[in-house]
């Protein structure tokens, strides 16, 4: 677009080009640009809404070797590049240990095969006189064919379980129908090891998945 600038007298006019950055309708256009800009960054930038416990300073978990459904030994440095998600439980927990197990295979279904590459439920056993490597191995697949449960003695356990702030104690005497009472949280470990989140009991599926894609992106 041209403007006419007037001269000394005398003098013809000279036309002189506006620049069209200038324009205010560009000058608009810009500004919108720029602010939406700004709004996607912050959007990106603010924390989700997340729905398990964030360890905001997180410590490496050490290392530990039990005995896998497989009969071989599995150590937690194994599934290094990988987050590891680690439940301690039972067998023959009436109703809290197939809650959460069945919460994580729906989890498992969200995310797909493809994200679950990245991840590797393991199912610690508190009772290890009742869940031998045979019976986990007929009792996880039920829930997930890739699901990995691990057992040894019991003094083992009870140390890897005190890492992670796990209790457990038997409720009645051996040979009968007791229960182990114990702490029923999801302790998901990142690719190198780290603690970064705590699921607390009452977890759905649906509030594990949209965490773990948060997880999974960011660490």
């Amino acid at each position: 677009m041209e403007t006419t600038v007037p001269t000394r007298e005398g003098q013809a006019t000279q036309r002189v080009a506006r620049r069209p950055w200038r324009h205010p309708l560009v000058l608009g256009l810009a500004v919108m640009l720029v602010v939406a800009a700004g709004l996607l960054l912050l959007l990106r930038l603010r924390p989700p809404e997340l729905h398990g416990v964030l360890i905001q300073s997180p410590q490496q978990a050490d290392d530990f070797t039990l005995t896998a459904m497989t009969g071989e030994p599995v150590s937690l440095s194994d599934f290094r590049g990988r987050y590891v998600l680690l439940y301690f439980g039972y067998t023959f927990c009436p109703d809290v240990c197939p809650t959460t197990l069945n919460d994580l295979a729906a989890m498992a279904d969200i995310l797909g095969e493809r994200k679950m590459e990245q991840v590797q439920v393991l199912f610690v056993s508190v009772d290890p006189m009742r869940d031998t490597p045979e019976h986990l191995a007929s009792y996880l697949p039920h829930f997930n064919p890739s699901f990995l449960g691990l057992t040894g003695p019991e003094a083992q356990i009870q140390q890897v379980a005190s890492q992670f702030g796990i209790f457990f104690e038997r409720r009645g005497e051996p040979g009968t129908a007791y229960t182990v009472d114990h702490t029923s949280v999801v302790i998901a470990v990142d690719p190198e090891g780290y603690v970064r989140m705590i699921f607390p009991y009452g977890t759905t599926a649906e509030e594990m998945a949209a965490d773990m894609n948060y997880l999974l992106r960011r660490f």
